[in-house]
């Protein structure tokens, strides 16, 4: 399916660049965080209980018949659940199955952007900087990589998937130091590696002095009203398990930049901008840990190509979003105030990340939402 899903992207990039110019994708389409209006206060539910205020799709000029044809395909598609926020309000949230608001489902990778977000606080709380070199936390030899090569690996090269270690080794989840194995020097090669990112947890630990669950339980979960936990399999994945409104839930803090109504949890405007805007010259459509719409290229995990096509043609130019394997959506779309979630099995194939049904999906949601 990875193949399948190349194909598809080589396909795009035949007329993706038509589709790329309409939609004004550039290198330096910055986004800002702009809301499609300044004077559109976001709704935020309660930090507890279930109460969550609705609007309807007519009320928004949505085209209600498409968006009931909508449901049919997203079963087809193994969705378990499925969200949309409009400046915080739900317009619709379906489950599909035995699948109910209370079952909990994992995030996969999309579990990436809340560290991403996490460390920032970290960084805000004077704990670490993400300029330091990881081995700072994690100590001498936590790679195999030759001690010199090690000591060019930052935090910031986590959080960028350019630590330069290889990522076509044996076991890419596996976090030992032998499965740590030195590819090219740090910054110069961008690669979707999960056991360089999973890393940044023990490094959140050693710089907070708490278990990575209790940090990030404080810091956000509970500011938010979030469910749901870190599970962790020894030397390997990080993995988040939570309820589908506690997906919408850190989408919502997303949107509104880190802050929840009038609670600061992330007051760092510097490193938000940061993390919702390229990062590295390599994958342009990658943040800190977060995969972001509108840009004149892109690159996939576990392929060294550019393609010159944006990861979701069909989605706005400004949308910026947390991918798990499986189809575990987090999308944030700050010129329109929506959050769109997709919690489910894959809808076709194994894909670590980005897969045809997002821009599918969001030629869909065009018809619906009238963008």
């Amino acid at each position: 399916m990875e193949k399948m899903f190349t194909r598809n992207i080589l396909f795009l990039c035949l007329i993706g660049f038509a589709a790329c110019k309409k939609n004004n994708t550039s290198p330096n389409n910055n986004n800002t965080g702009n809301s499609v209006s300044a004077n559109t206060a976001l709704y935020f539910p309660p930090v507890s209980g279930s109460d969550w205020q609705t609007v309807t799709p007519a009320s928004l000029g949505w085209d209600v018949t498409q968006l009931n044809n909508l449901y049919p395909y997203l079963q087809s598609k193994s969705t378990k659940a499925f969200i949309i926020l409009k400046n915080g309000k739900i317009v619709t949230e379906k489950y599909f199955g035995t699948f109910t608001k209370d079952s909990l489902w994992y995030w996969a990778s999309a579990g990436k952007t809340m560290t991403g977000l996490l460390v920032g606080i970290a960084q805000q709380e004077g704990l670490l900087n993400i300029n330091d070199q990881t081995s700072k936390y994690l100590g001498a030899g936590w790679t195999s990589a030759p001690i010199a090569k090690e000591n060019l690996i930052t935090i910031k090269n986590q959080l960028t998937m350019t630590s330069g270690l290889d990522d076509a080794v044996t076991d890419p989840d596996c976090t030992l130091p032998a499965c740590l194995v030195y590819k090219a020097d740090a910054g110069t090669r961008w690669a979707y590696h999960n056991a360089a990112y999973t890393l940044l947890d023990q490094v959140v630990e050693k710089a907070s002095g708490l278990t990575y669950n209790g940090y990030f339980q404080q810091k956000i979960r509970d500011k938010i009203g979030m469910n749901g936990a870190w599970v962790k399999s020894p030397n390997s994945n990080n993995i988040y398990y939570s309820n589908a409104r506690s997906m919408a839930r850190f989408g919502l803090l997303m949107l509104n930049k880190g802050k929840w109504d009038s609670t600061p949890i992330l007051t760092d405007a510097n490193y938000f901008n940061s993390q919702i805007n390229t990062s590295q010259n390599i994958n342009l459509s990658y943040g800190y840990l977060t995969w972001l719409n509108g840009k004149s290229s892109s690159m996939l995990p576990q392929s060294q190509i550019v393609f010159p096509v944006s990861i979701i043609p069909n989605a706005p130019v400004d949308l910026f979003a947390a991918l798990g394997k499986n189809d575990q959506k987090v999308y944030v779309v700050p010129s329109q105030n929506l959050v769109v979630i997709r919690m489910g099995n894959t809808a076709g194939g194994v894909n670590l990340a980005g897969s045809d049904f997002d821009n599918e999906l969001w030629g869909k949601l065009k018809t619906i939402i009238k963008y």
